[in-house]
């Protein structure tokens, strides 16, 4: 199956997409902020430079897209019908990133919360997190 779109209007789709400041970080950040959390964003001195830190509870919050990390049984994640091999190889790649960086980032006492793109959606993840963050 072709592409849909012509190489330039892929490539401007592509670039379009963003990797920090996404809406659902935004949304988890303000929420952080307005009950009283502090945090650092995107920390390159950690592995994996996680979205969000919190150092005064020694916590990392990842916030991950469905497709972009190959979340399991989500009606989010689908993979492209076009260059298969090459799609599943990048997103196996990136599950594996994940998985090395979280074991690191645990090494070095940290606790890793991954927070998936479509719970969000699901408003009841926000009291999860403070639970999460607060234990």
């Amino acid at each position: 199956m072709a592409d849909v779109h012509d190489k330039a209007t892929r490539s401007y789709n592509m670039s379009r997409i963003r990797n920090k400041d996404t809406k659902p970080e935004i949304l988890i950040r303000k929420f952080l902020f307005a009950n009283g959390f502090r945090y650092r964003l995107n920390d390159k001195k950690l592995p994996g430079k996680p979205d969000i830190v919190l150092p005064k509870y020694k916590t990392v919050i990842f916030v991950n897209g469905c497709f972009w990390h190959g979340h399991e049984n989500c009606k989010y994640f689908k993979l492209p019908a076009t260059r298969t091999e090459w799609w599943t190889a990048k997103i196996e790649g990136n599950i594996k990133n994940d998985i090395k960086q979280h074991a690191l980032l645990r090494e070095t006492g940290y606790k890793v919360m991954v927070i998936w793109e479509c719970e969000i959606k699901n408003k009841s993840i926000f009291d999860t997190i403070i639970n999460e963050i607060r234990n």
